[in-house]
């Protein structure tokens, strides 16, 4: 299970799968492919297409792990005060604000406009591969800056689905759903000794109950993850996230990378793609570099005057370009952006995979330089914690 915990191996499962699923979708077996993902199953309310149990289901439990680690960074971690939280911050507000105006300057007085949430992402499962990968002999401290940022940054992906993509939600199911949360939240308080197992099949109960009154609701059903993984009791919350990574790692984020990602390359010219692909192409990877860097520079002055220069103009211009690799969360708004236009979506999946490739490229260039330069430097440096120990402790997506 420990390889599949490395950022390593999530980061390269996720493209291959991604990778996969765009090569099969445009071969002899892309039409069964497409038909098995809109099939449905279940019953009911709850009945739903295998596409929708991947996007929906499976992937609020990569959203609870993501709540459990942004606790952990709010309440024990390197944004647990306001200082330690302003310079990654502001850095992150950038890296959103910037891209989503780059892509509305591109999709001006088009019907394309609502797609301006999907360049404002960051995985950081990718992110932390390519600097796991590409990184040897960096400090530490660019590792922890760019986990401050991608979490902060998860968080607004997190306030933009619930704020732009809910229409009309019931009220009163989600009231219930705040009561079951409250009761799985105050369940985790009492989750060991000999009530360890009861309590834990119940609370499995109550999470799923929790998902399908959101989802019911009319309010993406990701956001139960994310409520379950702040509520929870910090040390059950980091066992659970931590046992549910392989399988987050392993299963949940390449399924959905291949699910996302199987479209059928449209046939049209460059000149005939839609605003909204060059607005995501170029919002992405370009949009990112500058938000961040520019961002990241006038945090800086939030930090002691000793400290400022710790990351420098390199390391936040690398933060930025990994920053850029948008890829799950990016393809999830993409989906929720242009839920009802298959063309647009289509193009959407292949300009989100085509910024993060971009991304993935300049940032791997960039952290080598920068980890190259660094042990020319400072030929022997201090041991640092290997990343990927480190993973070991903190759950991350």
């Amino acid at each position: 299970m420990s390889i599949i915990r490395s950022e390593r191996t999530a980061a390269g499962l996720l493209l291959g799968a991604a990778t996969l699923g765009l090569v099969l979708a445009n071969t002899g077996a892309g039409p069964a492919l497409l038909e098995l993902q809109h099939a449905y199953l279940g019953t009911g309310a709850l009945k739903l297409s295998i596409g929708h149990w991947i996007s929906d289901g499976l992937l609020a439990i990569f959203f609870f792990i993501v709540a459990v680690e942004l606790k952990h960074e709010l309440v024990a971690g390197e944004l647990n005060s306001f200082q330690k939280a302003s310079h990654p911050a502001i850095a992150a507000i950038a890296g959103v604000i910037v891209p989503a105006g780059v892509y509305l300057a591109l999709t001006a007085r088009t019907p394309f406009a609502d797609g301006w949430p999907i360049p404002t992402a960051t995985d950081i499962a990718f992110a932390l591969g390519v600097l796991a990968v590409f990184g040897r002999g960096l400090p530490n401290r660019l590792r922890v800056f760019l986990l401050a940022l991608a979490v902060l940054d998860d968080l607004v992906a997190i306030l933009i689905i619930a704020v732009f993509f809910t229409q009309d939600p019931n009220l009163w199911e989600l009231a219930l759903a705040a009561v079951v949360v409250a009761a799985f939240g105050v369940l985790s308080r009492f989750l060991h000794g000999r009530m360890r197992w009861p309590l834990g099949v119940l609370m499995v109960l109550l999470a799923v109950l929790a998902w399908f009154l959101v989802y019911d609701s009319g309010v993406h059903a990701t956001i139960a993850g994310v409520a379950l993984g702040l509520v929870m009791a910090r040390q059950p919350g980091g066992r659970t996230a931590h046992a549910l990574q392989p399988w987050n790692n392993g299963v949940i984020l390449p399924l959905f990378a291949f699910s996302a990602a199987l479209v059928v390359i449209p046939a049209v010219a460059p000149s005939d793609l839609s605003p909204a692909f060059w607005g995501i192409l170029i919002a992405l990877p370009v949009g990112k570099v500058v938000g961040i860097s520019l961002g990241g520079w006038l945090g800086s002055f939030t930090r002691p005057k000793a400290e400022r220069g710790r990351i420098g103009a390199l390391g936040l211009v690398t933060i930025g370009a990994l920053g850029g690799i948008g890829f799950t969360v990016s393809l999830l708004m993409n989906e929720l952006a242009f839920a009802g236009d298959e063309l647009v979506r289509s193009e959407g999946t292949l300009a989100v995979l085509l910024g993060s490739a971009v991304a993935i490229v300049a940032s791997a260039l960039l952290v080598t330089a920068l980890a190259r330069r660094n042990r020319r430097l400072h030929p022997h440096p201090h041991p640092q914690p290997h990343p990927e120990s480190q993973s070991q402790s903190q759950s991350h997506h």
